[in-house]
């Protein structure tokens, strides 16, 4: 299967495209290739003053940490890039290139029909080397690793303990991220996606089995990675799968410092029913919970809208230290387990938009109609590249439209959060006044991959001088057995006083015997026990 990927590159040399297949050239050719790519690329850049030919570049912030940079468009009108020498320095600290990681995890699925299994990625795997993305000058390949146990517990209450939770795939895609980030951090490449699988986006803090395909949160496991490694406090999420990203935003809820944007089919219409404009936060990070719920059939234009008049304002306004984006391609118009319209030119245009520093694949299960251009276009778009020769063979621009009525629903949905956002320390403080020492909060979760049904409280300690202490007392259910647990979680950023309250709770419930399994995870000292509380058997990370 091709489509015509020697145009894209005819359009970078500045010549006519080509439809030749690149499997019957030799390697010499291939090799002369990349070298009129880098001549054309380089012309380009003497002609425009623009790398790379971005027609939205971004304004840059200077922050103290090298490699670090703040990204998001100074203008919106015009469309037009401006690059100072500030931004030129940026570019060329970080080589200007755009890391990459390609784990397609041949070995796991989660059953042979099951729609995330072995050959999802396949047809992505053989257009992007056979077209030879991976050769050219601006993309840096890298080889994965496996995340550790302690970055996994850094997130996750794994029920009952991190190896049964996370096989060695989920590892090696949650390690992907990790591998990309310390390069983004030294200075290596200018940005990075992570084009891994399995998924994990919903997988929550408490792990008690597979749901929505999800076992570990790669997404949440690589920004507290950044935080405890490189110090890095303000980070957005910008979560853009079919499906709302319900995990990331439990695991962040009351997290004042993690903005957390997912745009996605509306829950009343697709799994997993939640992502309404009324979850929030929690109390101390109201409106650090940005959700957007599309109408079904919602094309590039609707979504498109929503991108440019409120999620990349909110972004400027919060000046992230560094901007994530779980990207999910379930919003194509293919795909067959959603209801959207929308292409991969599309999701190319989103990404030079957005400008994410690192990009982490979630779902996206059209793999011959979808993945192929969609990751394919969103890989030239990281990389500055011309990505207007990326087209579906059934595609014509035009063929989808805004319904008026759904476009309506969105000017509402951009009023009200942009409203919320704006009085975001005024529901926070009126939330406070509401509760006492703590906020407690019930909720029930079905886990629809391993029929899990999961009861849950949680406790969040309503500190003055930080975002306090969590507790979680956990039951889950799997036909005939239930196991139950309890868990403490330390932010990183606590103060001395909730530290000691914590552990203080710990260590109280190590020999209550309605439990099965205790578990601290300690994220001040990054320290994580685990406590089989029959066995009597503490297990420290």
């Amino acid at each position: 299967m091709k489509f015509g990927l020697g145009k894209i590159k005819g359009a970078l040399k500045g010549g006519p495209g080509g439809a030749e297949d690149r499997t019957a050239l030799e390697q010499e050719a291939a090799e002369q290739a990349g070298a009129e790519v880098k001549k054309g690329m380089k012309a380009e850049e003497s002609r425009t003053g623009i790398k790379s030919g971005m027609e939205n570049e971004t304004s840059r912030d200077k922050p103290k940490r090298q490699a670090r940079r703040f990204r998001l468009q100074e203008e919106r009108g015009d469309g037009e890039g401006k690059e100072g020498d500030e931004g030129k320095e940026g570019e060329e600290r970080n080589g200007g290139k755009t890391g990459l990681v390609f784990f397609p995890a041949f070995d796991w699925a989660i059953s042979p029909t099951h729609p995330e299994r072995e050959e999802r990625l396949l047809y992505t795997r053989d257009q992007i080397f056979e077209e030879g993305l991976m050769d050219l000058p601006e993309i840096a390949e890298y080889k994965p690793r496996l995340a550790e146990y302690k970055d996994v517990a850094r997130v996750h209450f794994c029920v009952p303990d991190v190896p049964a939770q996370a096989t060695t795939p989920h590892l090696i895609s949650a390690g992907s991220g990790l591998v990309l980030a310390d390069a983004l951090m030294a200075g290596e490449i200018k940005n990075a996606f992570s084009l891994a699988r399995p998924p994990g986006h919903h997988s929550m803090r408490v792990a008690h089995g597979n749901r929505g395909f999800c076992n570990i949160n790669n997404e949440a496991i690589l920004v507290e990675y950044l935080r405890k490694k490189y110090g890095i406090r303000k980070i957005a999420i910008v979560d853009t799968d079919v499906h709302h990203g319900d995990g990331t935003q439990e695991i962040f809820y009351h997290d004042p410092d993690v903005l957390f944007i997912s745009f996605h089919q509306d829950g009343r219409t697709l799994y997993p029913g939640s992502g309404f404009m009324d979850e929030l936060g929690g109390p101390k990070a109201l409106a650090r919970t940005i959700n957007i719920p599309l109408p079904p059939a919602t094309p590039d234009e609707g979504i498109h809208h929503v991108l440019d008049e409120l999620v990349l304002p909110i972004l400027k306004d919060f000046r992230p230290e560094l901007i994530m984006n779980s990207a999910g391609q379930d919003n194509h118009y293919t795909d067959p387990l959603a209801n959207m319209r929308f292409s991969a030119r599309g999701y190319a245009k989103l990404n030079e938009k957005l400008a994410p520093d690192i990009a982490v694949l979630e779902g996206g299960y059209a793999i011959e109609s979808a993945l192929p251009y969609v990751n394919t276009g969103i890989i030239l778009a990281m990389a500055g590249l011309d990505y207007s020769h990326v087209l579906e063979p059934d595609f014509t621009p035009g063929m989808f439209v805004q319904a008026s009525r759904d476009r309506q629903v969105l000017d509402e949905i951009i009023s009200t959060q942009l409203e919320n956002w704006a009085n975001r320390d005024f529901l926070t403080e009126e939330a406070l006044a509401r509760y006492g020492d703590f906020y407690r909060h019930k909720k029930s979760i079905f886990y629809d991959t391993d029929m899990i049904q999961e009861a849950q409280e949680e406790s969040v300690r309503m500190c003055p001088k930080c975002p306090g202490y969590m507790t979680i007392d956990s039951t889950g259910q799997h036909r005939h057995r239930s196991t139950k647990i309890f868990g403490v979680s330390v932010p990183i950023y606590a103060c001395k006083e909730c530290q000691q309250e914590a552990r203080e709770e710990y260590r109280s419930k190590l020999h209550d015997i309605r439990y099965d399994y205790i578990y601290l995870q300690d994220k001040k000292a990054d320290r994580y026990s685990s406590y089989n509380v029959k066995t009597g058997q503490e297990t420290l990370l």
